[in-house]
């Protein structure tokens, strides 16, 4: 086993020794600008479009509908303010969930301010939306529905297919956060009725700082950043090749291994959540059991807080993620789990660990065996669990 066991793959992935490989080349001997006319640069112009075509084969879209944008957050962002600057003159109401990435909440809270009206859909206890409530939100202004594929925190995928199917039925624009999906669970932009996607290659064994969004053809948006006339004049900028080269990669290898993966990763979450909550008292799975992400644990500890188990399992060698704020220097606990109905006290106390390809068994095993002491001992310097202790025996 390593000495650093990597369970925080929700938050970004390691690459593939592949992908490295590829790009090397590309930042010292293929170094040409794509836009420049010369052999070099031409190359690289080849080599970014074989780019595009697997990013876009892997979620049975057309080349032309993939733009690359510097990662996940800048494909939110154009998605949404593209969509509602385009067509304002139609309405000005957007429709999301609560429990959004804050790429997308803090874009929207953004267009409120600009005199958009956002509707912050509800989900139930297991993060996910209800269709009923999502017909009941929509008015004859609605321009924009933005519902994520999966939950960063909790994992639960919402039912995508019906959203599309409604969103088309209705004429309104369908934007997904597909950034914790992508390269993890089938996708068809198709078959989905998708317009637009957001995707970024550190989610998914490829570089940091690179993402893409597909836009359905035929659907008008307004560029996010101007100044040149790369990606056909959708998305200014000098194009990111040793970037592109790496996502397209990735994405390509993963998506071939896609159904053996997801069943080792499935088989390796149950086993992982069942040692948890089998063992340790107090415990609840957050999120949906069957419609979950196929690598994503999410568990609550009562009388505890979550950062207390991070820096306990960091001393163990395990990297880990709370539902928690405190690291970022917010003392409020996850909006997600409030949303799920957790209780500030029980939201606080809670753990991700996401697993990724590298992740094996005799990992999870040893999660498994390392994590109840953990608990144990926060708890009995606890007093809140100290009291609960002491009732029992009365």
């Amino acid at each position: 086993m390593n000495d650093i066991i990597y369970f925080d793959n929700a938050a970004t992935t390691r690459v593939r020794p592949e992908v490295v490989n590829v790009m090397s080349e590309y930042f010292s001997e293929s170094y040409g600008n794509p836009s420049s006319i010369y052999k070099i640069a031409q190359e690289n112009k080849t080599a970014v479009e074989k780019g595009r075509e697997q990013v876009a084969k892997a979620i049975n879209a057309e080349k032309n509908e993939i733009y690359f944008t510097a990662g996940g957050s800048e494909a939110d962002n154009w998605a949404i303010k593209g969509i509602a600057e385009c067509y304002s003159d139609k309405g000005k109401h957007i429709i999301t969930l609560s429990i959004e990435h804050h790429a997308v909440l803090h874009t929207c809270q953004y267009l409120e301010s600009k005199g958009f009206e956002v509707t912050y859909l509800p989900v139930n206890e297991f993060g996910l939306v209800e269709i009923k409530e999502l017909k009941k939100a929509i008015r004859d202004d609605t321009i924009l529905i933005s519902v994520m594929f999966a939950n960063n925190e909790i994992g639960s995928v919402q039912p995508i297919k019906e959203i599309g199917s409604l969103a088309r039925e209705k004429g309104i624009i369908f934007h997904t956060d597909a950034v914790q999906a992508v390269g993890h669970i089938p996708i068809d932009v198709k078959d989905m009725n998708i317009d637009l996607l957001s995707m970024s290659a550190h989610k998914f064994y490829g570089p940091k700082g690179i993402g893409a969004l597909y836009i359905r053809k035929g659907i008008k948006i307004k560029p996010l950043i101007h100044g040149g006339a790369q990606e056909r004049n959708r998305r200014a900028g000098t194009e990111n090749v040793p970037g592109i080269i790496g996502m397209g990669l990735a994405l390509e290898l993963i998506t071939s291994e896609l159904s053996e993966e997801e069943n080792r990763l499935i088989y390796l979450r149950d086993k992982l959540i069942d040692g948890i909550l089998n063992n340790i008292p107090y415990s609840r799975l957050n999120g949906d059991r069957e419609n979950r992400l196929p690598g994503n644990v999410n568990i609550s500890f009562e009388f505890i807080e979550g950062e207390s188990i991070l820096l306990m399992l960091d001393m163990k060698g395990i990297c880990a993620s709370s539902g928690s704020a405190c690291t970022s220097g917010s003392l409020d606990p996850s909006h997600v789990l409030l949303a799920i109905g957790l209780p500030h006290e029980k939201a606080h106390g809670s753990l991700r660990l996401t697993l990724g390809m590298f992740n094996t068994e005799d990992e999870v095993d040893y999660i498994i065996k390392e994590l109840p002491p953990i608990i144990s001992r926060l708890r009995n310097m606890s007093p809140l669990y100290e009291e609960v202790v002491k009732n029992k025996k009365c």
